[in-house]
């Protein structure tokens, strides 16, 4: 019988551009993770357009909707710790990350007001053009909108 192995960590050496965003959300690190993890459809890919288990090694696919265009997504969980990390491989097209197994790290800590100091890091791209699009993006209109969404809902 064959033991299935952890499949390994892309290799970013080739890949060296990245970016870390942080943002202090307002909800509390259980509801910040169960979005990341669970409720991925209720503030980022489109409502049902999801397939997705948080589980290490597995595979996941998401569509979101820009500019009236959808986008496939593509990736898999690489570490999941409950309330604190989520890591994973994110893989776009040309207007994402050109078809490269970037990273995506999301380190959650509680706030002393009970919100959440989120720190988002975003590794793997082919050049500083890559890194620029995805900053703004997260910083300026994904995790805002994360917040809004868990702010509305709790």
């Amino acid at each position: 019988m064959t033991r299935t192995l952890p499949l390994p960590e892309p290799d970013l050496a080739a890949r060296p551009h990245g970016l870390t965003v942080e943002r202090l959300m307002k909800a509390s690190p259980e509801a910040v993770y169960r979005a990341w993890t669970e409720e991925f459809d209720s503030w980022f890919a489109e409502p049902g357009m999801i397939r997705m288990r948080a589980a290490v090694d597995e595979p996941f696919v998401f569509v979101t909707r820009h500019e009236n265009q959808l986008h496939p997504h593509y990736g898999r969980f690489l570490a999941l710790e409950p309330q604190r990390l989520v890591k994973l491989t994110w893989v776009t097209g040309t207007k994402g990350t050109s078809g490269a197994e970037t990273v995506v790290t999301v380190e959650l800590e509680p706030a002393p007001d009970g919100g959440t100091h989120l720190r988002l890091t975003h590794d793997g791209f082919y050049d500083q053009a890559g890194v620029d699009q995805h900053d703004s993006a997260w910083a300026h209109h994904v995790l805002p909108h994360l917040d809004d969404v868990l702010t509305a809902n709790h």
